[in-house]
C-alpha cells in the first residue's frame, strides 16, 4: 500500500452514509469473531495492559474482550447503543456517543493508562482525529490497542478499509496513528493465522509518546 493521503474524504466514504444512529439502534448481541479469536485477544490483552489501570474501551459493545480475572481500576465503555453496553459485565461505566458525528472524547488529558478498540476500527470516518483525541486522554507512556479481523459490516466500513489487504490493514492503521502524532514504538502482531480454519486476528499496538 503506497502512503494514502488521509485527507481525502473519498477515502472514508461508505455505502451507507445514512446517520449511524439508525443502523445501530437496534442491539446486537453477539461477537463479531469465532470464539477462537475472541479467546485469544482476552489472553493477549491480560498480558500486555496494566494491572489495575485505567481502561478505555472505545466503539465497545456487550463484551469487551478482557480476562475474566482482571481488576482494572476501571473500564470506560463508549458504544452506539445502550443496551449493548448495559450487558456488558466489564464495564464500570458507560457513554453512548458516534465518533464519527462528535470525534471528541469527554474526558480530561490523562484520564487513561490504556485504550481499546476491538473490530470497529474499519468504522470510523475521521481515523487521524480520533487518534490524536486518544493521545490526548492517554497518560504518559499509556498504551493504545487496536485489534481487528476479516469480518465487518460492509455498508458502514470505509472504502479505503475495504480496498487493502489484511497485512495492508496494519500499515493503514499504522497510517492513522503517524499521522495523528503522539503516538510512538507502533507494530502489528498477527495473534490467529486465517489459514488455521479459524478467524484472523490482528493487533496493532502503540505507546504515547
Amino acid at each position: 500500500m503506497n502512503d494514502p493521503d488521509l485527507t481525502n474524504p473519498r477515502y472514508f466514504e461508505r455505502y451507507d452514509e445514512a446517520a449511524d444512529t439508525l443502523f445501530y439502534q437496534q442491539p446486537r448481541l453477539v461477537i463479531h469473531v469465532d470464539e477462537h479469536a475472541s479467546e485469544a485477544l482476552s489472553e493477549w490483552l491480560g498480558k500486555t495492559l496494566p494491572a489495575k489501570g485505567d481502561i478505555l474501551d472505545l466503539m465497545s459493545a456487550w463484551r469487551s474482550h478482557l480476562p475474566a480475572d482482571a481488576q482494572y481500576a476501571s473500564v470506560v465503555g463508549q458504544g452506539m447503543n445502550a443496551t449493548e453496553l448495559s450487558e456488558n459485565p466489564t464495564l464500570t461505566a458507560s457513554f453512548v456517543q458516534d465518533l464519527n458525528a462528535v470525534p471528541t472524547l469527554p474526558f480530561r488529558d490523562a484520564s487513561f493508562d490504556a485504550c481499546l478498540i476491538s473490530f470497529s476500527v474499519q468504522y470510523l470516518t475521521q481515523p487521524v482525529t480520533i487518534m490524536r483525541e486518544i493521545a490526548r486522554v492517554l497518560r504518559p507512556s499509556g498504551s493504545l490497542h487496536i485489534a481487528y479481523s476479516n469480518r465487518l459490516f460492509p455498508t458502514k466500513a470505509v472504502a479505503l478499509w475495504q480496498a487493502c489487504s489484511d497485512a495492508e490493514h496494519a500499515q493503514l492503521v499504522g497510517a492513522y496513528l503517524q499521522d495523528a502524532s503522539g503516538f510512538a514504538d507502533i507494530r502489528a502482531d498477527r495473534l490467529v493465522d486465517g489459514a488455521s480454519g479459524f478467524d484472523p486476528l490482528y493487533v496493532v499496538r502503540a505507546v504515547k509518546a
